[in-house]
């Protein structure tokens, strides 16, 4: 009897089961069914133009190439290199290598005649250290390289002093432990009480550049700030002046030391004031750790993302980009960063060379680690530390993110995933819109879609956003903005007069920032000339009241001929029309052109009374136009930041002799830049709002129209036909919805670091 009940419970419990299954089974298939379909991973209409292997000419080296130009230089016994990054500073090292692009004229003929493809190269950069010079050397052909030439005195006309060099991990490794046994190891006393240092806790420094006053001189200020985030903005008031010039420490020295706002002429003067009183003690007190970017607030939700309903509409292949009507060649510089080539809008090259080319900062302070410090950033190599961009932050999570590979400063090349990044976007506001409600009614418009080429630097306390633009007008926009940290220093008697105290004992120093575009264009051709363009008011008399005047705004065009002419300095009036022209002419009768349209906060330039200037030199100028020469090719160099003396590039000698640029290939060198005086607000970090500047490249009168009216994005409607989608794909968008198909975040930049 009791089995029989025990069978019957059973069967009831089975019954019970399947019938909530399937009921679970209706609502999940209903959920399921009232989801929107995934959108298109394909595209859905097909590409404008066809990829083109050629772009190959501009190409980054790969992994391989990398490999096999180190193995040969290895392989060349009267070099006597090495690989080793803790080498000694007096020894042989191979520190660079990097993509030599071939002459402008050869990949033009290549591209546009064909001519014989350029011979593919390297630049390596050998620190010689037990001959006291740095070399550059061209090795090629690639892949597989059989020579070798010193191209260095051809490039920069002068030999470069070993004094020059940029400072090596294994400098750096030799500074640390100098330090220890010199400076720390002898003020334990002074370290544990004023700074909480022990074995446990630890200083970082902060070096102060240039390494001098004179050519030759390799000293300067470190800096020391606590271990916390954004250390830049933790100091605690101690500095040594470090003379590190002779290849072997034991020819270093400990020249001065600051210790609350004292100075000091050996360690022993400083530790003997300190046990005798008769200095001012700075008290060590628990900081509060208002650099990190931790959230304070546990993020709730996701911001607003945008996606691909139909497919990307955008292509990339090797080194190779089509979007829409352009199309364009790229790469990314381990010295200058990205750049792009052989830009194309309607097949026809409106750009040979758009790149970055420089970043500068002057500080002022009146403590010494900051008192003299002159960034240029391209001396620790702007695209060597162009690391993994964040997905959903750094650029938009449906972006399409490229790998690159760089050597400098390592044993072997390495590989920067997700270092570049390449997306469509709306820029939030339409690109040019009417409502007629006079007479005529309809409405016109068209949203401002552009394709996006990002790259992001992290140098030391800064990180610039650099973003090369792509617009559906035929314009193209260069620009940068800064993030990061400031460099602080500790607060002492003078220090408000250079900027403004942002956390307790700390500054932030004002400084500027400066940074330097190439922009090589090609408009119709390679015999351009440069005009400009502006208004003044003329008193006119009016037709039909000939004794009646009135001011009205008048046209001035003038065609600029000589380079001292067409270099135009920061603070003087300048035309606000800039242009690189052509001798042909649009269908009404104008130069076909490109405007220059350059937006910038920037601060006062050095005086060129000092003798670092001429190291920056490209900075005195808004813009300067330049005759194109292929040993011309850069506005600043690696070895200028430790040889501002005596730089490698002075770019103002490119000015001096006075070529004439009538119906010549010219180049466009421009500077942006903002001041920065920080304040509060630059607190934990600073923010890319309003910080930042850049150059729009504008048709003018290149075209008999906005090329944008072509465009499938164009919106127009008029009464009665709101909801059409004949001509407004939004009236349709919402009977076309789909859910975005995400990849999974990832990161990896910190394998590298």
């Amino acid at each position: 009897m009791v089995e029989r009940k025990m069978n019957s419970l059973v069967k009831w419990a089975l019954i019970l089961f399947v019938l909530i299954s399937i009921i679970l089974n209706i609502v999940l298939i209903g959920l399921h069914s009232s989801r929107s379909p995934k959108c298109s991973a394909q595209r859905v209409h097909p590409l404008r133009g066809k990829h083109d292997e050629r772009s190959l000419v501009f190409a980054d080296l790969t992994l391989e190439e990398y490999s096999q130009v180190q193995q040969y230089m290895l392989k060349q016994k009267d070099l006597d290199i090495s690989t080793k990054q803790l080498i000694k500073p007096s020894e042989n090292y191979l520190l660079l290598i990097d993509r030599s692009l071939p002459k402008k004229a050869d990949v033009l003929a290549f591209l546009d005649a064909k001519g014989a493809k350029p011979v593919r190269e390297a630049t390596v950069v050998v620190l010689h250290g037990a001959k006291g010079y740095i070399k550059e050397y061209v090795v090629g052909p690639l892949p597989n390289p059989t020579y070798y030439r010193d191209v260095t005195k051809q490039r920069y006309n002068m030999d470069l002093p070993i004094s020059s060099r940029l400072i090596t991990v294994a400098e750096y490794d030799v500074v640390d432990r100098f330090l220890e046994a010199e400076v720390f190891s002898k003020l334990k006393k002074i370290m544990k009480e004023s700074f909480d240092v022990d074995q446990e806790e630890i200083l970082h420094a902060y070096e102060q550049m240039p390494r001098g006053f004179q050519a030759g001189d390799r000293k300067g200020w470190i800096s020391f700030f606590r271990d916390l985030h954004g250390m830049y903005t933790h100091p605690v008031g101690f500095e040594v002046l470090l003379n590190h010039k002779g290849l072997n420490a034991s020819q270093w020295r400990v020249e001065k030391l600051m210790y609350n706002g004292k100075y000091f002429n050996t360690v022993e003067e400083l530790k003997d004031a300190y046990d005798k009183g008769t200095v001012k003690k700075i008290v060590y007190k628990e900081t509060p750790d208002y650099g990190s970017l931790r959230p304070r607030n546990k993020p709730l939700q996701i911001g607003p993302q945008q996606f691909y309903a139909e497919g990307k509409r955008y292509s990339i292949q090797n080194n190779h980009v089509l979007y829409l009507d352009w199309s364009f060649a790229f790469g990314l510089s381990s010295v200058t960063g990205m750049r792009v080539f052989d830009v194309r809008f309607k097949g026809e090259r409106i750009v040979y060379e758009l790149s970055v080319q420089e970043a500068m900062s002057v500080y002022g302070s009146v403590t010494p680690g900051m008192i003299l410090t002159k960034f240029l950033d391209s001396s620790f190599g702007i695209g060597s530390v162009a690391h993994e961009l964040t997905r959903g932050v750094d650029c938009p999570y449906e972006a399409t993110y490229v790998d690159t590979y760089r050597y400098n400063d390592a044993p072997a090349p390495v590989r920067f995933r997700n270092s570049i990044c390449i997306f469509e976007h709306n820029m939030g506001q339409p690109l040019r819109r009417h409502f007629a409600d006079v007479i005529q009614h309809s409405y016109g418009g068209m949203a401002n879609s552009a394709l996006v080429f990002r790259t992001a630097t992290a140098i030391l306390n800064y990180d610039y956003i650099w973003d090369f633009i792509f617009y559906q007008t035929g314009s193209v926009e260069a620009k940068v903005h800064a993030t990061g940290y400031i460099a602080s220093s500790y607060l002492v008697d003078g220090s408000m007069k250079h900027g403004h105290q942002v956390a307790e004992n700390v500054l932030g120093n004002i400084h500027t920032h400066f940074m330097n575009f190439k922009v090589d264009l090609d408009v119709a051709g390679v015999k351009n000339m440069f005009l400009t363009k502006d208004m003044e008011y003329v008193n006119v008399s009016l037709p039909w009241m000939p004794d009646r005047f009135a001011m009205v705004p008048q046209l001035v065009e003038k065609q600029v001929k000589t380079e001292k002419e067409a270099a135009l300095r920061h603070g003087t009036k300048t035309p606000r029309y800039l242009h690189i022209a052509s001798n042909t002419n649009n269908r009404w009768g104008h130069n076909r052109s490109y405007r220059l349209q350059v937006y910038s906060f920037a601060g006062d330039h050095l005086p060129e009374s000092e003798p670092e200037e001429r190291s920056m030199s490209w900075a005195r100028y808004k813009v300067a136009i330049t005759k194109q020469k292929d040993l011309e090719r850069t506005s600043s160099s690696l070895y200028n930041q430790n040889g501002m003396w005596t730089p490698a590039v002075d770019f103002s000698k490119y000015i001096e002799d006075n070529e004439n640029i009538e119906n010549e290939d010219l180049v466009a060198w421009v500077t942006a830049g903002f001041l920065h005086i920080p304040h509060a607000e630059d607190i934990p970090n600073t923010v890319t709002v309003g910080n930042g500047g850049g150059v729009l490249l504008r048709p003018h009168n290149y075209f008999n129209e906005d090329p944008s009216i072509h465009s499938a994005d164009s919106v127009f409607f008029s009464p009665g036909a709101e909801n059409s989608c004949d001509n407004n794909r939004m009236a349709c968008l919402a009977q076309e919805t789909c859910s975005p198909v995400l990849e999974p975040f990832t990161f990896h930049g910190f394998e590298r670091v």
